[in-house]
């Protein structure tokens, strides 16, 4: 596709601005035509390069290896002379293109800089692809030297063994490799970017002998991370060669790091009358970007814990048997709509004074509608079970309008007809459990577990994953899942709950630690500092206004007999979930939102949870008798 060599000088002439500037013209000549002598010269060398490979592969009196070896070398070669050709019609025509351009258009300026860019990427592309054929190519040459040596000496049967097992190991080298790099690069939507590969120097500064060992050592373990050109950072989640056992340091670190200061933060908060959440959250809020920064593997130290909400729910269900339920349902469905709806309403009413979008307005409505099931799973554990037929409590009321308040959400997320069916579907599958699997199963686990507690927490941790797996599946929530396994579990009876929650509640209390921490990580003191005014204007105006909506709906549909019911319950909704999070970034991602309003949704979220432990004592203190508050407190 590109002009003869000739043509080479007349175009770098023409492009050249001389003005009839003699000297400029003689020496642009001279360059083009050496130019063009070398691009002769690398004709001749590539054919005679060619010619030289047919010759080798027709030599009978080479080896194999040998005779590999060769032509990989020759022809790694040849695609040198011909890409450093390219580049040079590459150049002409980049010249070409920039002479030529408007730089007084800033998008044409952008347009010529990505021509670039991607034109560098497709050059560091084929760069590492040499290096990896340079590399094999060194392989086929010691193959080469080993077979020469193994001709001239007797092998002993040490060395044939080894033999016999290098070979094994490099077919299952090739049999595992899944070339997931040649196999993606092609595919649409796949962009290759530069990135920088940073080494965790573990020495800091102190003996560097070993420096270089070590730097091999980390290389092939692959324990570096990569920083692409917009602050992300990864750390390797599968090895090329997976034969090797490799763990993620950092993530290691981290997770010492949250339990080692959670601690003390959390002694520190029980003594001074607060709960322990609050020094979890202070842990973490020490530890990420706004404070120390030493947490690497924030994502993976955020996954963790939410299998700390997975757990904390499945408790919650464990106390909430489908007998209470059924005595809630109707309470819990008509409360958590009509609070969403007046939520949704209200955001609209301030939005049109504010002059904000409606979208915008409806989404910020409906995550701050919302309230923290873990928040209030804690609050309510050890409390009140209302067990008394026909009589309601709090209790169930606050969790069975949490539940509904999930429902909601996959309905909002995933709003389309299959929702309804996925729901239909999980209560028949629930039903099938609950006649026919539920009994047996734990049956068959509590006689597998005498002396062995190993066997009863595995079958319940699958039990879990089992449910939450099912309602990923049908796109309604994972949280869901978990609090209807705990629920199902509710019907083998009291003895059976106290067993499976004595071996539960410790996994899910280290798992809620981390949980809790992993918020104070998207806590920044500095930006609430900066905007302390408005964000205890914003906090305070939401909390009073969650509250007292909470209990002019209560009120409406609870009897007349049930005020201290309609306090409690208010006082547990009257924050704002942690879910918020997660719906503000993906809003922000995809525009509906902007970067200050998610700030804003972010620290208003975090300022209700501090506040809502406050809230909730007090209101305990008022209502609920006082052998019970000291349990729920």
């Amino acid at each position: 596709n590109f002009p003869p060599y000739d043509q080479v000088a007349q175009r770098a002439i023409k492009l050249y601005p001389s003005k009839g500037a003699t000297h400029g013209h003689s020496w642009v000549t001279s360059n083009c035509k050496r130019l063009v002598g070398l691009l002769r010269q690398n004709n001749v060398v590539v054919r005679k390069l060619a010619a030289a490979a047919d010759a080798v592969r027709q030599d009978q009196t080479l080896s194999e290896p040998e005779r590999l070896f060769q032509v990989h070398t020759l022809e790694i070669f040849q695609k040198e002379m011909n890409e450093s050709e390219h580049l040079v019609f590459q150049a002409v025509h980049g010249l070409q293109r920039a002479l030529q351009g408007d730089y007084r258009d800033v998008v044409n300026m952008k347009e010529s800089s990505r021509q670039r860019l991607e034109a560098l990427r497709e050059a560091a592309i084929k760069e590492e692809q040499e290096y990896v054929e340079l590399v094999a190519a060194e392989k086929h040459q010691q193959e080469a030297v080993k077979s020469a040596l193994a001709q001239n000496k007797t092998l002993s049967m040490l060395d044939e063994i080894l033999e016999g097992v290098r070979k094994a190991a490099d077919r299952l080298e090739e049999e595992i490799e899944e070339h997931a790099f040649d196999n993606n690069k092609q595919m649409k939507g796949v962009n290759v970017e530069a990135v920088l590969r940073v080494e965790d120097d573990e020495e800091n500064g102190g003996k560097r002998k070993n420096k270089s060992k070590q730097k091999d050592v980390e290389d092939d373990l692959g324990l570096s991370m990569l920083i692409d050109s917009q602050n992300n950072q990864y750390v390797l989640t599968k090895p090329r060669d997976s034969t090797m056992p490799r763990a993620d340091h950092h993530f290691i670190k981290d997770l010492v790091s949250v339990v080692m200061l959670s601690l003390p933060c959390g002694w520190i908060c029980s003594l001074v009358g607060l709960p322990p959440m609050f020094g979890y959250i202070i842990c973490g809020v020490l530890l990420g970007p706004s404070g120390l920064n030493s947490i690497k593997s924030m994502v993976q130290v955020e996954t963790l814990g939410e299998l700390g909400v997975f757990f904390t729910l499945f408790l919650v269900g464990l106390e909430f048997s489908p007998e209470r339920l059924r005595k809630v349902w109707k309470t819990s469905v008509q409360g958590s709509c009509y609070l969403s709806l007046l939520m949704v309403g209200a955001g609209l009413l301030w939005g049109h004074v504010l002059h904000i979008r409606p979208t915008q307005t409806v989404f910020i409505s409906t995550c701050l509608s919302l309230s923290s099931t873990p928040l209030v799973s804690r609050f309510l554990a050890g409390g009140s079970r209302g067990d008394k037929e026909g009589d309601l409590d709090y209790s169930s009321v606050l969790l069975g309008m949490l539940v509904m308040q999930d429902v909601q959400l996959d309905t909002q997320l995933f709003f389309k007809s299959s929702v309804l069916v996925s729901l239909a579907a999980v209560l028949l599958l629930c039903l099938l459990l609950k006649s026919f699997l539920i009994g047996p199963y734990y049956k068959k686990l509590h006689a597998e577990s005498k002396g062995n507690k190993e066997i009863l927490v595995l079958g319940m941790a699958a039990f879990v994953f089992f449910m939450l797996t099912v309602t990923e599946f049908l796109d309604i929530s994972m949280e869901l899942g978990c609090f209807l396994a705990g629920a199902l579990l509710s019907t083998q009876g009291h003895m059976v709950t106290t067993e499976v929650m004595g071996c539960i509640e410790p996994i899910r209390d280290f798992l809620a630690i981390i949980f809790f921490a992993s918020i104070g990580l998207h806590v920044f003191p500095t930006f609430v500092l900066y905007e302390l005014t408005i964000l205890l204007v914003l906090t305070l105006t939401l909390v009073i206004m969650k509250f007292v909506m909470a209990v002019v709906v209560l009120s409406a549909i609870l009897p007349a007999g049930s005020r201290h019911i309609r306090w409690i319950v208010s006082a547990g909704l009257a924050q704002v979930s942690e879910f918020s999070f997660v719906l503000g970034s993906r809003a922000r991602r995809t525009g509906i939102i902007s970067r200050e309003v998610y700030l804003l949704v972010l620290s208003v979220t975090t300022l209700s949870l501090l506040l809502a432990p406050v809230l909730w004592r007090v209101t305990t203190h008022k209502w609920v008798p006082r052998a019970e508050r000291k349990t729920i407190t």
